[in-house]
């Protein structure tokens, strides 16, 4: 602005352009040369395998046939399997393909509660590469909807 308080504008042919980036310039003033981040550092980085999951694992062949296995069981009184329900707080598997599943109930009062834990039991252990498989049932934290997965609160009309 000037003294009359207009503003003044200035006409140019041309702007030089910022000068580009380059890995080789970019280093810190202090960091030592040793140090200094390497234009190759990824190299190599996309053509890596991605490492194969161990049988036990999630992605494994024998923890995806467990789950498979829970979801094909339903309760009773609920149209939902009881994996997306929510009642299965735990897989694990050992070295030797031992499975325990921990569970629980939608309470302790359930129907099903003396005859859930073995049919779970009977499914998880006809998983192939099941060694042997056990179920513990328990009862903290008590189970509430919100365990349910969002698939099983659409099927239920709760979304």
């Amino acid at each position: 602005m000037n003294e009359t308080g207009k503003i003044e504008i200035e006409e140019v042919d041309a702007v030089p352009p910022p000068p580009k980036a380059r890995v080789d310039a970019a280093t810190d003033a202090g960091a030592a040369d040793e140090s200094a981040r390497k234009p190759d550092y990824l190299e190599g980085f996309l053509s890596q395998k991605p490492a194969e999951a161990g049988t036990g694992e999630p992605g494994g062949d024998v923890y995806e046939g467990v789950i498979a296995a829970l979801k094909e069981i339903y309760d009773p009184e609920i149209p939902v399997n009881i994996y997306e329900l929510g009642l299965i707080y735990g897989v694990d598997i050992t070295a030797d393909n031992h499975v325990v599943v921990t569970m629980t109930l939608t309470t302790p009062h359930c129907p099903v509660a003396e005859s859930m834990p073995g049919e779970v039991e009977l499914r998880v252990g006809a998983v192939p590469g099941v060694g042997s498989a056990e179920v513990n049932l328990v009862w903290d934290p008590p189970w509430d909807p919100q365990k349910m997965s969002d698939e099983a609160k659409l099927e239920l009309g709760m979304l």
